[in-house]
């Protein structure tokens, strides 16, 4: 009985991780954090049902905790990435925030809402 082998790291469609590794090593880290930041985004924008395919995908309990995630790494990172970086974040967040605000059928108290542990109460 012949034993097939296991795919190895050169093989086709599997992930080379060490080639991964010397990549992701020449990110800088403001990058690896706002690309992180964007993507936290993006799905928490498909849960709050603001994309073309509106409710279909719309889950205010993950919306939370994404929205949430995305403040907390704002507000760690804030003194490692320039204001550049950081205001349209801001801004995002901001409007994540007063989205979520909005779809809720029983909206939080101000100061309660997702990620506003982090940024304070919002306001439209």
């Amino acid at each position: 009985m012949s034993e097939t082998p296991l795919p190895g790291p050169g093989d086709a469609g599997q992930p080379d991780f060490d080639e991964m590794t010397r990549d992701i090593a020449e990110v800088p880290a403001v990058e690896v954090i706002v690309t992180v930041a964007v993507n936290l985004m993006s799905a928490a924008a498909v849960k709050l049902g603001l994309t073309e395919e509106g409710d279909k995908y719309k889950d205010l309990d993950e919306a939370r905790k994404l929205v949430t995630a995305l403040a907390g790494l704002l507000d760690a990172s804030a003194t490692e990435i320039s204001s550049f970086h950081a205001a349209p974040l801001r801004d995002g967040l901001k409007s994540l925030q007063l989205a979520f605000r909005e779809a809720s059928l029983v909206p939080d108290e101000p100061g309660q809402g997702p990620g506003e542990k982090y940024t304070g109460p919002v306001y439209g």
